[in-house]
């Protein structure tokens, strides 16, 4: 029986001779793998080998091919070349000959010219002895004539060019007078038909639509809550807004007043919007106010931007789209005058397309033409002025600046365009209740007017013109003289502030002439 020992003996024995075993097995296998790897290394290079000279073959054909190709071709265009050039030569020699041939006749026509030239020598002084000749009986005729008739040949020259001209005269004063009656017949009939035919396309309704100053309550315990405590509310209300609120005995009504229009708009929607949501506190207020205000110009802009599109016109300055998104709160008499001046744009541009003239200029032109109105309570002067300054300074070309000027008459359009603005701006406003005046209140205010510039000291005569946005003075040079002028010009400017109440500004103009007439007898 073995003991343990040697049972332990064997096992690490056999373990060992399994060890060697194993190792020299794996030692084998390595070296399979090894030369495996050689020969396909030896292969793959001996591929490569081969594919490069494949590829080194290849290129040396196509690169063959290339230059045989390229040879070719310069041989072609070089036998191109040299058949340009033969034509090119041939021609030359047949221009040279040509030349020559000239140069043979040229020669040719010298020679000719001197003979002539010599036989023209006789001739001619044989001419000149004749009209020599003939200037003396002419002379002579001449003399007998002024002596039988008494007047010298100038008085004679004179009174036929006189009398030829009177009769040319009559005869153009004829045809001027005929082309004047059908160019004046025609013209109108022209008009007439371009100005019905405008308003035709364009038969809108118009809507007044003025800016709103009233606020109706849902009851009269409101203007409590809207006042508030000492007066808070409405102190806070006019701040934020910037206009006036008017509480007064007016049942269920508050009333907003101020000189712009958007704030007005703003303090409107600001107080309906505080009615309904009935929390109505300083901070709510302010909250209410410039959250309106954001709207608001969001509002101006959109619409300056849809009338533009509206119109097809591109290229307008942004801040003058803004401004003219302003006019939608803004009103002159009953009219809208967003709505105006779109009315506008679409008649200037109808009738520019009918006349052959630049339609987008027209609309562009009727499009700003009001837009002083917008800011006019900002800015001293027209609203022709304001506009025309806003447009260049914002980079519109003179043509524009023009029309916005001159669209009252005030100034001499320089383009067909501005005229036709102009014309539309009459027929937008000369429309079917766009005007609130009435005839009679409209003659009373110019009466009233010429009446106010009558009452003073040395005026002989007054003129209420442009729709009442002029008055023009003539006063007598013996009682006033030009300091007076001055002064006569600036107190009726001053009175009809004080006195009248109207649209816009007035425009006082005093004229002094003085004439000296003698007769003699």
């Amino acid at each position: 029986m073995l003991n343990n020992m040697e049972y332990l003996l064997i096992a690490i024995a056999v373990g060992v001779v399994t060890g060697l075993l194993l190792s020299l097995f794996y030692r084998k296998a390595l070296q399979g793998q090894k030369e495996t790897i050689d020969r396909e290394k030896k292969r793959a290079s001996e591929d490569a080998l081969k594919e490069s000279e494949t590829l080194r073959k290849e290129a040396a054909l196509e690169a063959k091919d290339i230059i045989y190709q390229a040879k070719t071709d310069a041989e072609k265009e070089l036998r191109e070349r040299k058949t340009e050039l033969n034509q090119l030569e041939k021609r030359l020699r047949q221009k040279e000959e040509s030349i020559e041939r000239k140069f043979d006749l040229i020669d040719k026509r010298d020679h000719e010219l001197s003979r002539r030239e010599k036989e023209t020598g006789v001739r001619e002084k044989a001419t000149q002895d004749k009209e020599a000749r003939y200037t003396e009986l002419v002379s002579e005729q001449t003399a007998l004539l002024e002596k039988l008739s008494g007047i010298t040949a100038a008085e004679a020259k004179e009174e036929l060019l006189r009398r030829t001209e009177e009769e040319a005269r009559f005869e153009i004063a004829k045809v001027i007078k005929r082309i004047e009656d059908e160019t004046k017949e025609n013209a109108e009939k022209k008009a007439k038909e371009i100005i019905g035919t405008a308003i035709q396309r364009y038969a809108s309704d118009y809507v007044a639509d003025a800016t709103v100053t009233a606020v109706s309550l849902p009851n009269d315990e409101m203007k409590g809550r809207i006042i508030g405590r000492e007066g808070r509310n409405i102190r806070a209300l006019e701040a934020a807004t910037g206009v006036d609120l008017i509480v007064d005995d007016t049942p269920e009504m508050v009333t907003l007043s101020g000189f712009d229009p958007v704030r007005r708009e703003v303090a409107r929607l600001s107080l309906e919007r505080l009615i309904t949501d009935g929390r109505i506190h300083p901070t709510r207020i302010e909250e209410i106010v410039e959250k309106v205000k954001k709207e608001v110009d969001n509002n101006i802009r959109e619409e300056g931007e849809k009338a533009a599109f509206d119109l097809g016109l591109s290229g307008i300055h942004p801040e003058l789209i803004r401004v003219l998104g302003r006019l939608k709160y803004r009103t002159s008499y009953g009219q809208n005058v967003l709505e105006h001046s779109r009315e506008v744009a679409y008649f200037a541009g109808m009738m520019a397309s009918e006349l052959g003239v630049d339609p987008k200029l027209a609309k562009r032109a009727g499009l700003l033409h009001d837009i002083g109105k917008a800011v006019d309570h900002e800015i001293e002067g027209t609203h022709q002025e304001i506009g025309a300054n806003l447009a260049r300074k914002f980079g519109e070309n003179n043509k524009v600046i023009n029309a916005i000027m001159v669209h009252h008459g005030e100034g001499d359009p320089i383009t067909v365009e501005a005229a036709l603005v102009a014309a539309a701006d009459a027929l937008s406003a000369a429309r079917p209740g766009v005007r609130r005046e009435s005839i009679e209140h409209y003659l009373k205010r110019l009466e009233e007017l010429e009446k106010m510039a009558l009452s003073f000291k040395g005026v002989e005569k007054c003129y209420a013109i442009q729709a009442g946005r002029e008055i023009r003075i003539i006063v007598k040079p013996e009682e006033v003289n030009d300091e007076l002028s001055a002064m006569v010009a600036r107190d009726l400017a001053k009175k009809i502030e004080a006195e009248m109440s109207y649209p816009g500004q007035i425009k006082v103009t005093v004229i002094r002439e003085s004439r000296h007439v003698e007769y003699a007898k």
